[in-house]
């Protein structure tokens, strides 16, 4: 799929992930953005932070003042670094994964403690990747966490491994189909679309194709597969 097309095909896809190759399959390429409907969810801006010499990237309240109802839902780490790993998710299972990994869970197994948010009755996916590059060879994850169509007493899991990536080619999660009430969780597997470009044109490409109206913030990193080196850029709707 072409990405723009793809992006705003609907005004809400809510918060999305990206994993893919570089079109010159040197760089893993990750990418994660928010969006809102209401003025708590759009009250955001992704910042990096240093943890144990390691750069987080967490989600912040752009105005303490407007913080309002559970803020666990849109106040987290969506961004984490293990050795050779980088993890990215919607949420504080984002800490549950790099938690897992450090006691040799599996990215699976990890989120088996896991299930959707309690933000009934949209019950949101939870929606993780996992980027793994080492010793010059490279392969990513996507899991999606969800109700049973609503049902909140059953959570299905997905996960969807992606061993050999193709340059010039990710996948994109996203947590819903469309805009609605309740919001409807994203259905089928991941949709394979074309990257293309350097960080600058791939984060502009993304930005703008999402809904000026309800996109948030973004987060796109290149990391170079043989040494580990990254770049990072981060947008914010608030600034």
């Amino acid at each position: 799929m072409n990405l723009k097309e793809e992006l705003s095909r609907t005004s809400y896809p809510g918060r999305g992930i990206i994993a893919g190759l570089s079109p010159c399959g040197k760089y893993a390429i990750s990418a994660y953005w928010t969006m809102g409907r209401s003025a708590g969810s759009r009250n955001r801006i992704f910042v990096v932070e240093n943890e144990n010499n390691s750069e987080v990237v967490k989600t912040k309240a752009f105005d303490p003042t407007l913080i309002a109802g559970d803020p666990s839902l849109i106040i987290y780490a969506a961004v984490r670094l293990l050795d050779n790993k980088l993890i990215v998710t919607n949420g504080d299972q984002t800490d549950t994964i790099y938690e897992g990994l450090s006691k040799g869970l599996t990215f699976e197994q990890s989120l088996r403690s896991r299930k959707y948010e309690h933000d009934a009755p949209n019950y949101t996916p939870r929606i993780s990747s996992l980027l793994d590059f080492q010793d010059g060879k490279y392969n990513y994850a996507l899991s999606i966490l969800k109700s049973d169509e609503g049902n909140p007493d059953n959570t299905l899991r997905f996960t969807f491994t992606y061993d050999n990536p193709v340059a010039g080619k990710g996948h994109y999660i996203h947590t819903y189909m469309e805009d609605g009430n309740p919001l409807p969780s994203f259905q089928g597997e991941p949709v394979k679309l074309d990257l293309n470009g350097n960080i600058d044109e791939l984060s502009s490409e993304i930005w703008n194709a999402l809904d000026s109206e309800n996109k948030v913030s973004l987060f796109v990193r290149y990391t170079e597969i043989a040494t580990g080196k990254y770049e990072t850029k981060i947008i914010n709707k608030n600034n």
